[in-house]
């Protein structure tokens, strides 16, 4: 048992490389572990490019996409372990450059209020008429997975695939539709209520 007051975790095997994840409240009857990529290191970035990068070739993507900021790491390792050099970087910032850029409107669990995924309209050349893989870090909701997916197709890309280091409860099921039929994980978290002593406990089904 975790002792009163102090943080919980979660642990969880990413195919060999064991995590021990914070769990963060959303409200005081939700919670999420939390895995920030980008603070892991380079190990585990170049482990989960290997892993993904196993069951996204059979896809055999011209070109990976990743939304910023926490889908770049994967992006990068990713292209990097199948060999590829170019890849595509969806935008979550406005910036001068971006002006005129092909956009679509989400929702996230883990950010507030209404984001807008941004395609710099320079790099279209790079997805039209490609088959695309989209990666990212975690899939929860599946809004932020779903918006990279139909930007892609905007720019006439073909979605061959998606890969995400973990898959986070349920929700994203219903919300990608077909597209869950073609995603790809390295492993799975669940999400957490309190208990009457106030832990934090997986939710069943989750």
């Amino acid at each position: 048992m975790t002792e009163k007051n102090s943080p919980q975790t979660w642990k969880v095997d990413v195919q060999g490389y064991p995590l021990e994840l914070p769990i963060v409240p959303i409200n005081p009857e939700f919670a999420i572990s939390l895995m920030m990529v980008i603070d892991l290191g380079v190990k585990f970035g170049e482990h989960i490019g290997r892993c993904l990068a196993k069951q996204i070739e059979p896809m055999q993507p011209d070109i990976i996409v990743g939304p910023a900021t926490l889908g770049i790491p994967v992006a990068i390792e990713v292209t990097r372990a199948l060999g590829l050099d170019k890849y595509v970087v969806l935008q979550k910032s406005p910036k001068r450059h971006l002006s005129d850029a092909l956009e679509y409107k989400l929702t996230s669990i883990t950010s507030k209020g209404e984001q807008r995924l941004l395609l710099d309209r320079a790099a279209i050349h790079l997805i039209k008429g490609k088959r695309v893989v989209v990666v990212d870090d975690v899939v929860a909701s599946g809004s932020s997975l779903k918006a990279a997916l139909e930007l892609v197709r905007q720019a006439g890309g073909e979605v061959v695939g998606a890969g995400v280091i973990l898959t986070e409860a349920q929700d994203w099921r219903e919300t990608l539709g077909e597209d869950v039929n073609n995603l790809v994980s390295v492993a799975h978290i669940p999400q957490f209520a309190p208990d009457t002593g106030g832990q934090w406990q997986p939710i069943e089904g989750t």
